[in-house]
């Protein structure tokens, strides 16, 4: 009898398309993951999988999209904690996964977030997949963070980049990490204006502490995976389909690995 499989899909951005590419890889191969955990970009991704949709429905619509799709200016941005309102981003999220409950979700699925007011991370396990992978993705000074139950939640990524705990302790007995933040602190030649210093910042940030909390995955993972995806930020929407098939490449030369990983 093979094991159960867990996926802890990591954050990072318009990088976390490479998750797609890696979904695309496992479907061809006839794998389906048992359990998933997600974290920003790896939480939207996770929790459409999760919820149903193909890793080529998902492929469809990422490689299409635009950053006008993604943010509108906020005026008087200081008062209202945000550069951005995050109106479009709650109606393409609200689009996709509609009023689905994670409870009902067709494979178990948890993400996480990070509670301002208490300074720890929040793992959503129940109620709306919408607002939960929301929250998990929701930069912070960026996107309005976003208030449920008394929290006042943003991006997991500031605590837990790489949620491979939270998988575990849904069940996998087999647990495959996939993260995409390698390389995003590459040197890079300009920083033009406050927003690109901001990001450039959360670009070096992430990757240092990705690396650190890789050590401390070691325990609980059986495979983390880390596509190269070189000379792209996480927060530029261009380069998509490189992500997507950087994360597919990824995919296809460890298949055989996550295959005597499932016994």
């Amino acid at each position: 009898m093979s094991k159960k499989l867990g996926l802890a899909l990591g954050s990072g951005g318009s990088r976390g398309v490479a998750h797609v590419g890696f979904l695309q890889a496992l479907e061809e191969a006839g794998i389906t993951p048992s359990y998933i955990s997600g974290c920003s970009m790896g939480a939207v991704v996770g929790g459409c999988f999760a919820a149903g949709m193909t890793a080529a429905e998902m492929k469809d619509i990422v490689l299409s999209l635009k950053a006008g799709d993604l943010v509108d200016v906020t005026p008087a941005f200081i008062k209202k904690k945000s550069l951005f309102r995050g109106k479009k981003m709650t109606d393409l999220i609200a689009k996709h996964l509609g009023d689905v409950k994670i409870e009902e979700l067709k494979i178990p699925f948890r993400c996480v977030a990070t509670d301002l007011y208490s300074g720890e991370i929040y793992v959503f396990g129940e109620g709306s997949l919408a607002k939960a992978v929301q929250a998990s993705s929701t930069i912070p000074g960026v996107f309005p963070p976003v208030e449920h139950e008394g929290r006042y939640l943003v991006d997991g990524g500031c605590l837990c980049r790489v949620p491979v705990r939270e998988v575990k302790e849904l069940g996998a007995e087999a647990v495959v990490a996939v993260d995409v933040l390698a390389n995003a602190s590459e040197p890079v030649d300009k920083i033009d204006n406050i927003l690109n210093l901001f990001l450039r910042v959360f670009d070096v940030m992430d990757s240092r502490l990705t690396d650190a909390n890789r050590l401390l995955a070691g325990e609980d993972c059986d495979l983390y995976l880390r596509p190269e995806i070189k000379g792209m930020s996480q927060y530029v929407v261009k380069d998509l389909d490189r992500a997507y098939n950087e994360g597919y490449a990824l995919g296809k030369e460890n298949i055989e690995k996550i295959k005597e990983l499932l016994g």
